[in-house]
């Protein structure tokens, strides 16, 4: 059996092989360059901080948990995206942000930021669009949590994840975990298990550890 080979540990490597565009591979070279383990928690929600993360490798989730140590997931980010770009403003942190698959990272402080945007002013605009954008998701998905029930949102979630197969069907592969759906559309972990459940006896979708198939197009309602 052959071995696998172990992936790279240059970090300017990785760097140049990131799906960056070209203003944040250029910031991303003047970061500090970071190896994280799975679980490790990068942010603290509602700490102070300036710092921003390019996910070089990996994928990081931000989050936030209440009292009940309920947690909802706000986003997952994998190769050439960045969190972090709220507290820019001084304000505390706004989610949790923990390591889901270890990697690499850079971190960028404000002042290397401030360094970057004077050598290359037209960033700012990408910063911003980035900012709007994940500022209209936020809002399409606060209206999704206000006007659907869970069935509704695990619909459109499973319909937003799931890519086209040759045979017709569609699939999400990897597929979240069910734990991970609630996170993401606001309920708990039962009530995804007993939807999904129905759905299969339903004939609607087939599920596997890691992959949901969806069969044929899911009811509007149930």
């Amino acid at each position: 059996m052959s071995k696998k080979t172990a992936p790279t540990a240059d970090p300017a490597a990785l760097i140049e092989q990131a799906p960056f565009s070209d203003g944040l591979r250029a910031l991303a070279r003047r970061g500090e360059a970071r190896r994280v383990r799975k679980g490790t928690q990068l942010i603290t929600e509602g700490d102070q901080g300036d710092t921003l993360f390019l996910v070089v490798q990996g994928r990081l989730r931000a989050y936030s948990a209440g009292a009940d140590e309920r947690e909802v997931t706000y986003a997952t980010y994998g190769p050439g995206e960045y969190l972090g770009e709220m507290s820019l403003d001084g304000g505390p942190r706004s989610a949790n942000v923990e390591v889901v698959e270890p990697g690499w990272v850079v971190l960028v402080t404000r002042r290397t930021l401030d360094a970057h945007l004077a050598a290359d002013p037209q960033f700012a605009y990408e910063l911003l669009a980035k900012v709007i954008r994940r500022a209209r998701t936020a809002t399409l998905s606060l209206r999704q949590i206000a006007l659907n029930d869970v069935y509704g949102r695990l619909k459109a979630l499973l319909e937003a994840q799931a890519v086209a197969l040759p045979d017709g069907t569609r699939a999400l592969e990897p597929a979240p975990s069910h734990l991970e759906m609630s996170r993401l559309i606001g309920c708990g972990r039962e009530m995804v298990s007993r939807v999904m459940k129905d759905l299969e006896r339903g004939g609607y979708v087939e599920s596997g550890r890691r992959h949901v198939r969806l069969l044929k197009a899911l009811p509007a309602k149930w």
